[in-house]
Order: structure tokens, then sequence, then C-alpha cells
């Protein structure tokens, strides 16, 4: 009979908090009771504790048995806690010499039934909450001793089975600890813009919004390279810091989606145009992150804009605003970061050639008017720059020379983000296009010339407020391409002219 407690951890969203996982072994009938708002993977914790406890060649109590999972508040999740639970009830036995080395260790781990360790996920939130608690060590499965050991001043001790992490802690046979993951901003490559031709014009619109993290909408016939295009845009963007690869790899952690490394390239997201909106923003009966969220910091590509739901698409416009989501539940609200750039492409019509060169359009104006209107007004002023994607002329399809590639391209934006970097030093902003209030009046100021102009521009495209927003921040990435300190009337007329109306018939 006794009592003993070790330490885990719970995922709150993007959150870690530790749990202690109590063991008290009292006098009665057998009995296996786990408390603390467990749910059901939590509550099958005591199948595969009691077989992974006893093919590892240890006693399991045959009396009355109650583990505590505190916070009681707290709702806990997933297999996390085997490891834990089981060594708890060692403890209680009498059969760990080491207490101390449990009061200051982390234990993250799913049992199968031999005793053998599991990965699981959001190790890397766990091992960062170890470490800002004043833990010294986290055991967790070999699989996953990679991502814990992103995190320094901490010591990671991967395991492969229950024994081993026993033998440990009575100090027969020490885990060797995990080296620290090294970090490189290597590129991955991609798709280089050199082998795409022409569309000059549209490259040069991506470049734009490479440059300061616009959004944009492509249009055009099927076949004119708007796919391609998009999927050569990761080749124009800057490496990532440190700090934003633990946070892109924290949310693909959490989502189940990494173990081993961490997440060095900017993430480029695809969904089906069936995707749901859960599935797009996050959520789920425990909220897991969206589309939105696995695509911070990257790229989100809508392709086949249209043809997802209208309702879908609508919750894009909270995230694209404030690059934040937050998903409510029974479980409880989170907020998962979503600052990404949306790409999207569409056709003009339903089949595809509205004033298309050669091939003629079938759409009746009816037809047009309502695939168009699939897009919300309120959707298309939250996209910065509109390109009309045309199609490609033969001659230049089959040109043997090639156009700039993408590793000229992205010097360019390299150099206008590190202006953008300088330029909010003393703020969290990272890209013009996350500009506003005050910051947007005193870094976007017009002269005389270009203020007409752009009164002029608003009142015959009949522009919103946040049209007008958009422009400046559009203009202001334009002139940092061209490494000037103000705006001039001809990086003006260009953002301009990425806010034309969608063809009509």
């Amino acid at each position: 009979m006794g009592f003993s407690f070790v330490y885990a951890s719970a995922l709150e969203g993007l959150k870690a908090i530790p749990v202690r996982v109590e063991a008290d072994i009292s006098k009665g009938l057998p009995k296996f009771c786990i408390v603390g708002l467990p749910d059901a993977a939590v509550s099958e914790s005591k199948e595969r504790v009691r077989s992974a406890m006893k093919n590892s060649g240890l006693e399991f109590p045959r009396t009355a048995i109650t583990i505590n999972l505190a916070p009681a508040d707290v709702k806990k999740q997933g297999p996390v806690y085997d490891l834990a639970i089981a060594l708890s009830i060692l403890g209680a036995q009498e059969n760990i010499t080491s207490t101390e080395a449990l009061r200051h260790t982390v234990f993250l781990g799913e049992l199968a039934l031999d005793g053998s360790i599991k990965p699981v996920r959001g190790v890397l939130l766990s091992a960062l909450m170890a470490k800002a608690q004043g833990y010294t060590h986290v055991v967790v499965a070999k699989e996953n001793a990679a991502e814990a050991a992103l995190v320094n001043q901490i010591t990671i001790l991967p395991a492969e089975s229950l024994i081993q992490v026993m033998d440990h802690l009575n100090g027969k046979t020490l885990l060797a600890s995990q080296s620290q993951t090294l970090y490189s901003a290597a590129l991955k490559p991609h798709l280089d813009m050199a082998h795409i031709r022409g569309q000059e014009h549209v490259k040069r619109a991506l470049e734009v919004a490479a440059a300061g993290g616009h959004n944009v909408l492509m249009f055009g016939p099927p076949g004119s390279g708007k796919t391609m295009l998009a999927r050569a845009l990761p080749s124009l963007l800057p490496p990532l810091s440190f700090e934003d690869c633990l946070e892109i790899t924290a949310i693909h952690s959490v989502a189940g989606l990494t173990h081993d490394s961490l997440e060095q390239q900017r993430p480029f997201r695809s969904p089906h145009h069936t995707a749901s909106g859960v599935a797009l923003v996050g959520g789920g009966a425990w909220a897991k992150p969206g589309e939105i969220s696995l695509a911070h910091r990257g790229i989100l590509f809508l392709d086949e804009f249209p043809e997802f739901s209208r309702h879908v698409l609508e919750n894009l416009r909270q995230p694209l605003e404030d690059g934040v989501v937050t998903v409510s539940r029974a479980t409880g609200t989170f907020e998962y970061p979503a600052r990404f750039m949306l790409i999207a492409s569409m056709n003009p019509c339903p089949c595809g050639y509205l004033n298309d060169q050669l091939k003629q359009c079938i759409c009746t104006p009816i037809q047009i008017q309502r695939y168009q209107q699939k897009i919300s007004g309120p959707l298309l002023d939250r996209i910065d720059i509109i390109s009309e994607v045309p199609r490609v002329e033969i001659d230049k399809l089959m040109a043997t020379t090639l156009s700039e590639d993408s590793k000229t391209i992205r010097e360019r934006v390299c150099a206008a983000r590190a202006i953008q970097t300088q330029r909010f030093f003393a703020t969290n902003i990272r890209s013009n296009a996350e500009l506003r209030g005050d910051l947007l009046q005193q870094h976007c100021e017009l002269d005389t010339n270009c203020a007409h102009l752009l009164k002029n521009a608003i009142e015959k495209l009949n522009l919103s407020a946040r049209a007008y927003t958009r422009i400046l921040k559009v203009s202001r990435t334009i002139a940092d391409l061209d490494a000037s300190t103000h705006i001039q009337i001809e990086h003006l007329a260009e953002a301009l002219q990425y806010r034309p109306k969608l063809q009509q018939a």
C-alpha cells in the first residue's frame, strides 16, 4: 500500500500545462480507477498499463488503485499519460528507489501491450513547458526525441520501453540523452520561376506578394499556368527564422503531422475544394488546428476558388484580418495562429473561356454572374492583389531561353523584407501586409500627386475603405522593392493595377 506521483503534460490548444499523475494503492477489492476528467483514450490506459507491466515482468497490484490527473478541472485526452501512470503505480509499490528524479522529470509516452513506448503528439510544446516550469529532464519515446531536443537547456531522454525507464530511475542502466537538434536555414528546392513560360506580369505580382506577405487571386482560362505559378511561389519566399520554425513545428506536432524533426520550410497547404469549414479553420471533438493554422508563416493555396462552399470561404474573413483563429467547442476555447498568405486561383466563368482569344465561352451571363458571386465582396476586399493569367502565346511557350530565375527574384524579396524587419523592429509586425492603424498612416504617407491619383481611382473603381488600406500596403511593398523611402506615384500606379474587376460577359 502506498502513494506516489510523477509529472506529465496536457495540451490546451497551443499551450501545454503540467499534469501531476498521482497513484494511490489501498486495501480492498481489485479495481483500477482514473479520475481527473479523462477522455476515452485516457480511460483505456488501464488496460494498456496493466498489460505493459505484466509483459515487462513487473507485478501489477491486485488491490484498489486510484489514479488522479491533477489539475482535475482540465480535460485530459490521448494516450500520453500511459507511461506516467505506470511509473506512479511502480512508485507507490516502492519499486523505484530514486523518487527525487521523479519530481524533476516529465514523462510522455503511450505504452504498447508489450511495454514498449510509442510516440505521442505535442512533445515540442510539452518540452517548452517543462523548461519554463523548471523541470530538468523529459522522458519521451525514441521517435519523439529529435523533436523534443529542439528545446535547449533541458535534458531529453529517449526510451524504448517501460523497463528501460525503470532501470534508469533505479540507477541500473542510465538512458543516454538526446543531442541538441541543430538548425540550418537550408532552402528546399521548389519549382523555379525560370521554367514557367511567359506570364511575366503575374511573376511580378507574385514577387510583390512575396515581398510584403500579400494575398493573391489569379484568374484565367484553364491551362494558363495558375497552379504552376502558385506552386513556384515558395521559391521566392525568404528562409524562416528559428523562432518561426519552432512555432510551425509546434502546430504540426499538435496536429500529429510530425514526430522527428524541425519544420524548416514554409508550409504549402492545398486543401481540396470539398474541404469542410472544420477542416479549414480547425475544430473537432477535441479542437485541432485546421488548414489555415497548418499554413501559418507559409502559403494556403485554394485552387478552383469558387468551387469551395461559400460558407467555408466566409470562414477565412476573420483569420485573414487578424492572423489568428479562435475555435470554441464544448471542451474549451482555443486560439491558433493563422498568419498565412492566401493564394487563390479561379476560372473567369464555369467553362473557363470567358474573353479567351482562341476559344469561345459557352456560358450565359446569368451563369457567369452566379459563378463569380460565389466569392463575396468582403472576401475579395481582403485580397491585396488580383492578377489575370491569360493564355500563353505559342511562341513564348516554345521559347528555349529561360526567364529570370527564382534565386534572383528571391534576393530582391529578401532585401525588401530586410527593410521591413528594420522598420518594424520595435513591434511584432513581420511584413507590410500586417500594417494597420497609426503605423499604416506613418509608413504609407502620400504626397499631393499620389493622394490625388488614389482619390480618383477610389471614386472610379468604387473601392471600399478596406481596399484603400490594401492599396497603401501594396504600394509600400513596391516602394521597398525599389529601396525607396517614400511611396512614389509609379509605386501607387502599379498597386492600383492589382485591383481590377473580374471580367464580365
